[in-house]
């Protein structure tokens, strides 16, 4: 717990040390939800696609640190410390989890724009769904982030993967306007599944029609469990020294 507690406060430190990082990660989506709302002429329609990609970008380039701390040579003194390797990923996917969490939830006062009120039950069961879709991020990418040599080619890896699945996650459109094959797609997309979690606990747009709430957090759960699992078989995996880092 003590290792975990160290990787967790000194990346909590750098993450809010990194004005503009911390920034770019809420103007991006924030901007993107302005535009879209407003050229649509519904605020809500776009509100929790783009809070998905606040909460997306935030935990997914916290990894990247990853990267950083192996040119550093952090990483190796971490893992040559009597602490377990799944530390590491423990302290770093919580980081990662508080991060995107917090970012969520200063982005979710934005909601009163759209007119749609919220109850203190909304707000907390919003709170654990925006956690819950952070950690899977997370582990996601410090699994991605251990396999990368350079913080361009992850981000060109993220980039590749991410923002295509969150365009067919039912952020800009839901099923009822989609064609078979994109349907077939929605379907089998983790992210739409992470959307569901947080749509149906923000009412941001009540129209939409994606899975229900209970399949949206198990979904959800599954996923982060299986990508918090590959990061760590990663990190037990690989040797020391140059060549494993």
């Amino acid at each position: 717990m003590l290792a975990v507690r160290a990787v967790f406060v000194r990346d909590m430190l750098h993450f809010w040390r990194e004005r503009s990082r911390v920034f770019g990660f809420v103007a991006s989506p924030l901007l993107f939800w302005l535009l879209l709302g407003a050229g649509f002429g519904d605020m809500g329609k776009f509100f929790n696609g783009s809070l998905l990609l606040s909460v997306m970008f935030t935990a997914v380039f916290s990894c990247m640190s990853v990267i950083e701390d192996r040119r550093e040579g952090f990483l190796l003194s971490v893992l040559s410390a009597p602490a377990p390797r799944c530390a590491l990923v423990s302290g770093k996917v919580l980081a990662g989890s508080v991060m995107s969490g917090i970012q969520g939830l200063l982005f979710l006062p934005l909601l009163i724009i759209t007119g749609r009120p919220m109850t203190a039950g909304d707000i907390l069961a919003s709170a654990g769904a925006l956690v819950l879709c952070g950690a899977a991020f997370t582990s996601l990418g410090f699994w991605m982030a251990w396999k990368s040599r350079t913080p361009q080619g992850f981000h060109a890896m993220m980039n590749l993967i991410l923002m295509p699945l969150w365009l067919v996650s039912g952020a800009l459109f839901d099923t009822s306007t989609a064609q078979r094959w994109i349907r077939v797609v929605m379907d089998l997309n983790p992210l739409s599944y992470f959307l569901a979690a947080l749509q149906r606990t923000i009412p941001a747009d009540p129209s939409w029609a994606g899975p229900q709430l209970g399949e949206g957090l198990l979904w959800t759960s599954i996923c982060g469990i299986l990508f918090l699992t590959a990061a760590v078989m990663n990190v037990e995996r690989r040797p020391l020294g140059k060549d494993g880092l």
